[in-house]
């Protein structure tokens, strides 16, 4: 069959940033897409806040992602032809590459770990109250509280609200009344090391909220530091910056590493991000077998890629019927009475 179109990236650059949603309100992340991507699966590929950047002041209701499912844009061809693969145990280390002084069987035991690990979603996209995993994007379904750093589902946030509770759902800690309050719940937190904390940080110095002055590299160091500390949202974003060149010298091979790593630490975007990398190096079979991994996870966008290649014949029947399968089952295991109620008010 003919090759597949390449699929077309788009960037955001300081102009779209400061046209973001407002912090105090909803999650901060990219607004639309300059060009429509080429497939509607297209890479979730943002420097945005996640489900780490939110912050609620006592006036405010909802978060969510700006522009929910509008196509983010998938990965260019640009990337170097080499294959990159996953670091060692301690998951700080760079992947080995067939450039490095590595035999192709080393390679290729890497690439393979990568496969085989980080097949469930991480813990931390759990609601801390009724245990259940947040529905994807994250956003869209969860608020974040800055005094303790916890991402509670809307569910338990509407239950908490008809109960009478006032302040944070989880902790009952007071909501802050204005940005320095926030900045202060924050920096707190940070400065006890908080991975959540930091990369929260991070992302107010990027997009220059709470009062503080844009400074993307400050942004970066913070948000490197947050990944040193375990934060998965954080890698995954560094990996949005080196594949763009957002605040640091453009380096496609080290963003796709940041995925990676992020990836085995079951973070389902950066695995559906790295099904539209091989994707567009023209590599079908892995990357259906990337987006597999993401659709058992509960990833929509994921499922309906495996469902188009298998359409175009790059997937195979017992491929499709497994994301099938394992997206109905994520998704049934996400929903309560609570998150229908919540849904059906429009919190």
């Amino acid at each position: 069959s003919s090759k597949q179109k390449e699929a077309t990236p788009h960037r955001t650059g300081p102009e779209k940033r400061r046209r973001r949603t407002d912090f105090g309100e909803k999650a901060v992340g990219c607004g639309p897409a300059d060009t429509e991507a080429t497939e509607p699966w297209g890479c979730n590929i943002r420097l945005q806040a996640s489900t780490r950047v939110s912050v609620h002041t006592a006036t405010s209701t909802s978060i969510n992602h700006p522009k929910p499912q509008t196509p983010s844009p998938p990965v260019s061809k640009g990337i170097r032809d080499r294959m990159e693969s996953v670091g060692p145990d301690n998951g700080s280390a760079q992947a080995p590459s067939q450039d490095d002084d590595l035999s192709a069987a080393e390679v290729a035991r890497y690439s393979q770990r990568l496969l085989n690990e980080g097949h469930e979603r991480w813990e931390g996209e759990r609601c801390p109250i009724c245990f259940l995993f947040i529905g994807l994007p994250v956003e869209k379904h969860a608020k974040m509280n800055v005094c303790c750093m916890k991402m509670v589902c809307k569910g338990c946030t509407l239950a908490s609200h008809q109960r009478g509770l006032r302040g944070c759902p989880f902790c009952r800690t007071p909501r802050p009344t204005d940005n320095a309050s926030s900045l202060a719940m924050i920096q707190k937190r940070t400065d006890k090391g908080d991975a959540d904390a930091i990369y929260h940080l991070g992302q107010c110095y990027y997009f220059g909220r709470l009062g503080l002055t844009e400074d993307v590299p400050r942004a970066i160091e913070l948000m490197a530091e947050a990944a040193e500390f375990g934060s998965v949202e954080a890698r995954f974003n560094l990996g949005v910056a080196y594949y763009y060149g957002e605040g640091v010298e453009e380096d496609k091979l080290r963003g796709v590493r940041h995925w990676q790593l992020a990836a085995m630490k079951r973070h389902t975007e950066s695995r559906h991000n790295l099904g539209v990398v091989e994707f567009n190096r023209g590599n079908y079979k892995l990357a259906v077998q990337q987006w597999v991994i993401s659709a058992n996870m509960g990833d929509e966008k994921s499922l309906n890629a495996v469902k188009d290649m298998f359409v175009k014949g790059h997937a195979t029947k017992a491929q499709y019927a497994e994301a099938l399968r394992g997206f109905g089952d994520a998704a049934e295991e996400m929903k309560s009475h609570q998150r229908e109620e919540a849904k059906r008010l429009g919190v």
